[in-house]
């Protein structure tokens, strides 16, 4: 890929191989500089709020520390901010190679329109939904995999707190809103987590009804990003097919497409009512 590219990510073979390495190395380091000050891997553990055998996991290369973690990886080890500067390598390596140009981008968003079909989206959901639907997959993911996109996605709800703040709008098809992913308890949590980020000033969330005779989404899901510098690209992924559009047309023709099917979904106001009603039939 080439520099005129920033959206586009990079051959599967070759980021896995180097995401890795720099998990890898990070993990070597995290080792060398806990060895160095004395510290058993319990006791950094107890200070980070983890088990022994997770921190072995981070030394080891098998798990991504979040964001957090490391920097009082530094602060403990008293690493002088060894550690802290691979924070920018490991958030990417912790996502898939196909994700990864659409993470960088969602960091550059100024606006994001979304709609989904199938499962509620990715920046909206609780990790407990998150779970439920990671154990669904199949062939299953092992549990280290889980844990590191568990991770990756919760880094990627910091756009909900992001300041300036980026214009959100969700549009999801009601049978999103009737799949009880991990039982009554999870999906009450997500409900509740949905009207809560519905109140937020620069989010817009709303419900394309079932009964609704005109959906312009009959093509699936799909989200537009524009960048500060105007630039628009448009991402769609079904069945381990994943695009990511560069070329400019199919992201305004998918911009347009997508003020369609705002105006055909219920309002936000009427939308937020929509999955009060929900949560009041659990």
């Amino acid at each position: 890929m080439t520099e005129e590219q920033p959206g586009a990510a990079p051959e599967p073979a070759a980021a896995d191989r180097s995401g890795q390495g720099v998990v890898a190395a990070f993990g070597q380091s995290l080792k060398t500089l806990r060895v160095r000050a004395k510290m058993e891997r319990e006791e950094l553990g107890r200070r980070l709020g983890y088990s022994a055998s997770t921190i072995a996991s981070f030394e080891q290369g098998r798990r991504i520390p979040p964001p957090r973690a490391i920097d009082r990886s530094d602060e403990v080890l008293e690493a002088g901010g060894l550690l802290s500067v691979w924070k920018e390598q490991l958030e990417k390596a912790q996502y898939p190679a196909f994700f990864q140009g659409m993470a960088q981008l969602e960091k550059e968003a100024i606006e994001l329109l979304a709609y989904d079909t199938l499962v509620v989206n990715g920046l909206l959901q609780t990790e407990a939904y998150m779970r439920a639907l990671l154990n669904n997959r199949r062939p299953p993911l092992d549990a280290e995999t889980i844990e590191q996109r568990v991770t990756a996605r919760l880094v990627r709800q910091e756009i909900l707190e992001r300041r300036p703040a980026p214009f959100l709008s969700f549009v999801m098809c009601e049978s999103v809103l009737r799949r009880k992913f991990g039982g009554r308890q999870v999906w009450r949590g997500q409900l509740e987590q949905l009207l809560l980020i519905g109140q937020r000033r620069n989010v817009e969330l709303q419900v394309m009804p079932l009964d609704c005779e005109e959906n312009t989404g009959v093509d699936g899901p799909f989200t537009v990003i524009t960048r500060e510098d105007g630039k628009r690209f448009v991402y769609a992924e079904a069945q381990g097919a994943r695009v990511l559009e560069i070329d400019p047309k199919p992201a305004v023709l998918a911009a347009a497409r997508y003020g369609i099917i705002r105006s055909q979904a219920l309002t936000p106001r009427e939308s937020l009512e929509f999955i009060e009603k929900l949560l009041g039939e659990l």
